[in-house]
């Protein structure tokens, strides 16, 4: 597998990752095209819809294409209210998915936005049960607390509307975030480039989850790997300690003493 680091692992859910670079599985042209993906990117948490699994089919089905070594993380796109997505939960840990999930509660049909309330909700029903519950949320720090207090393994917020590829939108309500909150803070929906993605890591977020700036590029393996080399250098700055922002010029080399 290429694009994996050795060091600064990533502990979250009770597992051991060195890649901080999740990703999906939806819009792809082709389901075959999701083993190169991760390959290329290095990426070893995989997120899907529990409505587009089918664990008994032999043929088009999604989970025929992931590999055995990825960290499944089903989500519960398409439900309405916490009641929904805590059954949707439920369901998918039933079928043998494990238990992590992705909570995404969306009654809002235009931009797509999720609920906090039910979100939260939702959250505090499964950690309950003994599940790692990512929830998605507007980068609001009032839900991303209840979340804390509702036994949530990570806060997800958006960077602008899911599937918009707009980029960083949201980055000073993100920073609020993960200055705030301690929990591990994943970038989740509107990436669209993979300077976005290393931004979000050079301020701090542990990880950041990438489909659709994938899926639709021109071409999705090299698009993942490069997403992947960007996730690792903008984790590399913040560990660095990028300089300070300075409002005038500051010569980089003496302007005094010079030679003769």
């Amino acid at each position: 597998m290429t694009g994996m680091t050795t060091g600064d692992a990533f502990e979250i859910g009770g597992k051991k990752l060195t890649s901080r670079l999740f990703t999906g599985t939806g819009k792809y042209s082709s389901d075959t095209l999701i083993p190169a993906v991760i390959d290329s990117s290095g990426s070893q948490v995989i997120t899907v819809a529990l409505r587009r699994v089918d664990i008994g089919a032999e043929t088009d089905n999604v989970m025929k294409h992931i590999p055995k070594h990825v960290v499944f993380l089903p989500n519960t796109s398409g439900a309405r209210n916490a009641d929904e997505a805590v059954r949707i939960a439920r369901l998918a840990r039933a079928a043998g998915c494990g238990n992590w999930i992705k909570i995404e509660v969306i009654s809002d049909s235009v931009y797509l936005l999720p609920d906090g309330y039910e979100t939260a909700k939702a959250t505090e029903i499964l950690a309950k049960e003994g599940f790692e519950v990512f929830p998605y949320i507007n980068p609001d720090l009032m839900v991303a607390r209840s979340l804390v207090n509702a036994g949530a393994a990570a806060v997800m917020p958006l960077g602008s509307p899911i599937g918009s590829n707009r980029g960083l939108r949201t980055r000073e309500m993100i920073r609020i975030l993960i200055d705030e909150i301690p929990l591990p803070i994943i970038v989740d929906a509107g990436i669209g480039r993979p300077s976005q993605a290393c931004e979000a890591m050079e301020m701090g977020a542990a990880a950041c989850l990438v489909n659709t700036a994938i899926s639709s590029a021109g071409d999705p393996v090299a698009m993942a790997a490069a997403f992947g080399e960007a996730v690792r250098a903008g984790r590399k700055a913040y560990l660095a300690g990028p300089g300070a922002v300075g409002e005038k010029a500051s010569a980089s080399s003496p302007l005094t003493g010079f030679l003769g």
